[in-house]
């Protein structure tokens, strides 16, 4: 009976944490209204403060056409997966050193999530 308990308890420790680190795309677009005043996303998007976000996961940093990157961020050698998108987006400067990004980063690990599962919907230009 224990050692039923115990798996019990490990099964929903397990499913809680993948449940926790899957993005929700729709709370996604909520919590991305705060990098829409730097960053554009859709078929229109333009490059402002921020480079145009359709198609970044999966591409390299710092090669979006139309935007003026920092050196760090050409050099940096990264590719925008989910795992180096959640690191960029907790802590950018830490990340890349020398970034042009003055956001100081979203620290809830489930904001992160549900922003980069949006971004993964955001296909365009």
């Amino acid at each position: 009976m224990k050692a039923i308990k115990i798996a019990m308890v490990g099964a929903a420790l397990v499913w809680s944490a993948s449940a926790y680190a899957a993005g929700d795309p729709v709370k996604g677009e909520q919590v991305f209204k705060q990098c829409k005043i730097c960053h554009q996303v859709g078929p229109t998007a333009k490059p402002g403060v921020g480079p145009v976000q359709n198609n970044v996961v999966g591409s390299k940093a710092g090669t979006r056409p139309g935007f003026n990157y920092s050196e760090a961020m050409k050099n940096s050698g990264l590719t925008w997966d989910e795992a180096t998108l959640d690191k960029y987006l907790e802590n950018p400067k830490a990340i890349v050193p020398g970034t042009k990004m003055v956001f100081v980063g979203l620290k809830n690990p489930q904001d992160r999530a549900d922003v980069i599962a949006f971004l993964a919907t955001q296909h365009g230009q």
